[in-house]
């Protein structure tokens, strides 16, 4: 029987009925919630449900869950993978204790690496309800992620780049061009991913194909992507193509999971399917996540769940195969999840958070469609936060806009940006091939060449002169 939870205050009672609800109604407002009828009636009622949720002892989440056992996979994974061993140094805290402890000089980075196994995702989504934005910008700068493949991301000092170069008709030449583009931005480290246009096996592998042809010919080290299903991904494993991270959205349900046409038994053949090709050179984390606060509600599989919570409980999935990138596409859905700038900056320092906590190797595409109530000068606000909070990757797309799938995001000069008013550096193995190329004049400042490195000049002269009509 699920406990319930009140509190009264001066003349009036408040009764949460389950966890779920106390949750929920301390959830900092957003419109995804108000869609779905869980959100606070009153601020009132929210500082209430925040202060219950505080006096609320961590190993609660242990005993009550969100949703039953018996009936979705994720709360079978959060709770068969929990490490009571690093949980026993915060087990006797409450959720406001966790907090203070979080803020605490007694929480290093060290010891926060120690006790991330022991912390599951509802833990995480609770303190993150009772914490002002610079709180979670504090802590999520303490907790350190480090993934590799061919290149080292997540280390202290680094800022690494996603080159989106997507095009609405899949056209090889712009393609290439916005590779080239973001390359000379020195974009691409944590990745050079493409949203497919035509979303089937055959083009996957014709774009993984271009995009491993690029990498071997100037020796860039880094890896590529095809964002297709994870299916698509594994039938073209089988083809022989040039795989190197395997894609997929990911929700905190079982049902959003099902909605997206996979379980983790398909993740985890996927994983082992992308290792056995052994193409990393640092490393050997393969998977590539992405989320999105929202994602299932909009799929009708939310359980009754505030959109945050169910958020927090997609990194348990993303946990459980350690993945070289995870990204959080905070402001795609739309303004029926996130309205305006405002709840769209709170979530992208909510999911930062909570999923580096979770020892999570979290980006953010710090993004808005243009129906929402917000700007570019909110994402310029978002992406120096997330900067500074030592968020792992972001995206750079040519201009912000991705004229493929048609929402505002940030650009190759916005991560430039980022890096250089933040002292912030690319990948390590990434930066060298940056010098070796001549692409900066100075790596250090991130300055610009005024010339056109040689090796793509030269390529650049044997490009065909007549227009090409077989793409």
């Amino acid at each position: 029987m699920a406990q319930t939870y009140h509190s009264t205050v001066g003349s009036r009672h408040y009764h949460f009925k389950n966890l779920a609800e106390l949750m929920a109604k301390a959830t900092p407002p957003r419109s995804g919630d108000r869609l779905a009828g869980v959100i606070a009636e009153s601020a009132e009622e929210r500082v209430v449900a925040q202060m219950v949720l505080a006096e609320l002892p961590l190993a609660t989440f242990l005993n009550e869950v969100l949703i039953p056992y018996e009936d979705d996979e994720i709360t079978r994974l959060i709770i068969d993978d929990h490490n009571i061993e690093a949980f026993a140094p915060i087990k006797h805290l409450t959720v406001g204790d966790f907090r203070n402890w979080l803020l605490s000089d007694h929480a290093t980075p060290e010891v926060l690496q120690s006790v991330r196994a022991g912390i599951t995702p509802e833990m995480a989504a609770a303190v993150s309800k009772l914490m002002r934005n610079q709180d979670l910008i504090l802590v999520g700068k303490k907790c350190r992620v480090v993934t590799a493949f061919r290149n080292t991301i997540g280390l202290p000092g680094r800022l690494s780049t996603r080159l989106q170069p997507n095009h609405p008709t899949d056209d090889v030449t712009g393609i290439a061009a916005s590779i080239l583009d973001g390359l000379l931005y020195g974009s691409g480290d944590a990745v050079i991913g493409i949203n497919p246009a035509t979303d089937n096996v055959a083009q996957s592998v014709k774009l993984m194909r271009l995009m491993d042809e690029v990498i071997q010919k100037y020796q860039i080290p880094t890896q590529s992507c095809v964002l297709t299903h994870v299916t698509n991904t594994l039938e073209a494993i089988e083809q022989g193509a040039p795989v190197d991270l395997v894609f997929q959205s990911i929700g905190g349900t079982e049902a959003t999971n099902r909605s997206f046409g996979f379980d983790l038994s398909i993740l985890a053949e996927a994983e082992a399917a992308a290792q056995s090709l052994n193409r990393g050179t640092v490393g050997r984390n393969v998977m590539y996540f992405e989320t999105g606060q929202g994602s299932a509600l909009s799929a009708d599989a939310h359980q009754g769940l505030d959109q945050q919570t169910c958020e927090a409980r997609a990194y348990a999935v993303a946990r459980k195969f350690n993945p070289l990138l995870v990204n959080t596409v905070v402001g795609f859905i739309g303004p029926e999840y996130l309205f305006d700038g405002k709840e769209i900056t709170r979530a992208g320092l909510e999911d930062h958070f909570c999923g580096k906590l979770l020892g999570v190797p979290m980006g953010c595409d710090v993004c808005y469609t243009n129906h929402a109530e917000a700007d570019q000068n909110d994402m310029d606000n978002l992406l120096t936060l997330l900067g500074v909070a030592g968020c792992n990757f972001v995206m750079g797309i040519p201009g912000s806009d991705d004229i493929m799938l048609n929402y505002q995001t940030t650009s190759f000069h916005d991560a430039l940006y980022a890096r250089r008013v933040l002292g912030l550096k690319a990948a390590p193995e990434f930066e060298r091939w940056l010098t070796e190329m001549q692409i900066f004049q100075d790596v250090k400042t991130h300055r610009l060449n005024d010339q056109l490195p040689a090796a793509f000049a030269n390529s650049l002269r044997h490009l065909p002169r007549e227009p090409r009509h077989d793409v």
